[in-house]
């Protein structure tokens, strides 16, 4: 059913991705499927990595990581974004395309009133993606 699985991820905040991962992992073994997790960094030094180069080794060991512990095939697919903050949608929109993924599972927020006037992240991808998109709250 599906072939590729992208996974957004926020490396500051793994330990909130739980669910998500395992969701993403169990949808790879049930479609034998494989998984990009996607992390989006700027091209300035952060508390993730001095350069973009930097910010892909931790992110690759992270895919490494989960590819280790939960029998999954996957890779690390690094965005690089002037300002993340601003640009994150179009970088999410042009990853779908670049990985091929047919696919996105990601972490989600419970709505709030500003959802009401811009749409979050995961809904700008479900409303805008050829991808299926998979939100994961909690």
């Amino acid at each position: 059913m599906f072939n590729t699985i992208m996974v957004p991820v926020d490396l500051r905040h793994t330990s909130k991705l739980e669910k998500t991962l395992t969701i993403a992992a169990d949808m790879a073994r049930t479609n034998e499927a494989a998984v990009i997790f996607v992390g989006v960094t700027g091209p300035e030094p952060g508390d993730l990595g001095h350069t973009s180069a930097e910010f892909g080794d931790r992110l690759q060991a992270f895919a490494s990581a989960q590819m280790q512990a939960r029998g999954i095939n996957a890779t690390a697919h690094v965005i690089v974004a002037n300002d993340p903050a601003v640009d994150l949608n179009k970088k999410l929109m042009e990853a779908v395309e670049a990985t091929g993924s047919d696919l996105v599972i990601m972490a989600s927020h419970i709505p709030n009133i500003s959802d009401y006037i811009w749409s979050s992240h995961g809904g700008h991808l479900a409303s805008h993606s050829r991808a299926s998109v998979f939100l994961v709250r909690g």
